[in-house]
């Protein structure tokens, strides 16, 4: 993987070749569709294939009310990236001097001077400049009068639909993982701390880790299969989104149970994958009961992450 944070870092082996500017949240398979015609466009021109995102969402500068949590944190994005076969990404930093670009100096002053690209790749809503004022048919023009190639790649639909971001988003956050999975590249996945918690879990025989300071979009509440990654170990795992009802929790937590797991996590910076939803957030008359599903779910979910 090789990220970049700024241009003044982004060595010249990784100019002079194909581009795509956008914001690749979730890298779904739209975003890999994309990819591959960057990629031919660089075999093409002789040259690297770069993927040139923003950091934060210009949203996020401009409207922050309206801003959505992110799918992907930067690094994640340039790792998904590169797995596609790009060979850098540059997280340009988003600042007021950014935004404030016209499409002109937008395409002229990143596009053709620091980046010196030969061939740019976009897809049909691409917006660029101040306010959103240049689109594809304008980027067409300024790239005929640079002579610089471009190529327009159709949205990719699934079942009928768009494949997009706020697509994926909005099944992350109703709890769909499965439907959410099928439109990823790889599986849903969300990093953070562990936390201390109430530590019943451990009491019945189930010790979870309690996860924090989680920075993406959370999936709805739910008891999901899925896996914990503790730096370089993987570990299958029953994942409880959402409050603890059979002990008159209402508070929303995510706490992970790594099957096979022993030992203390607190403290740890944690990566959990979502496989799939197993089912519903319920209320049990008592701990026995409690434990009976559990013993399920643990069955289950390690079926499907083996």
């Amino acid at each position: 993987m090789k990220l970049f944070r700024s241009l003044e870092e982004l060595p010249d082996q990784f100019r002079s070749g194909a581009v795509t500017v956008g914001n690749f949240d979730g890298v779904h398979r739209g975003h890999a569709g994309l990819v591959e015609r960057l990629l031919a466009a660089a075999r093409r021109v002789g040259g690297p294939a770069l993927v040139f995102t923003f950091d934060p969402h210009p949203v996020r500068l401009l409207r922050p009310e309206q801003c959505p949590p992110p799918l992907t944190w930067t690094d994640r994005k340039a790792q998904l990236l590169a797995e596609l076969g790009v060979d850098a990404t540059l997280a340009y930093p988003t600042d007021r001097r950014l935004l404030e670009l016209t499409p002109r100096e937008f395409f002229d002053h990143l596009i053709r001077e620091q980046l010196d690209a030969k061939a740019l790749v976009e897809g049909p809503n691409f917006y660029f400049g101040r306010d959103r004022a240049g689109d594809v048919e304008l980027l067409g023009q300024y790239c005929r009068e640079a002579g610089i190639s471009l190529e327009i790649v159709p949205a990719l639909e699934i079942d009928g639909q768009t494949v997009s971001s706020s697509r994926v988003r909005r099944l992350i956050a109703a709890g769909h993982i499965d439907e959410a999975t099928a439109l990823l590249t790889r599986p849903y996945r969300i990093r953070g701390m562990v936390v201390h918690g109430a530590g019943r879990g451990a009491q019945i025989g189930f010790p979870t880790a309690n996860i924090g300071a989680i920075d993406t979009l959370l999936p709805g509440p739910g008891v999901y299969a899925g896996r914990l990654l503790v730096g370089q170990e993987i570990w299958p795992a029953a994942i409880n989104v959402g409050p603890n009802p059979t002990f008159g929790e209402q508070a929303l937590k995510v706490e992970v149970h790594a099957i096979g797991y022993h030992g203390s996590l607190y403290g740890e910076a944690v990566e959990v994958d979502f496989l799939s939803r197993l089912r519903d957030i319920r209320s049990f008359e008592g701990v026995d009961a409690l434990r009976a599903q559990l013993v399920q779910d643990v069955e289950q979910a390690k079926r499907i992450a083996a």
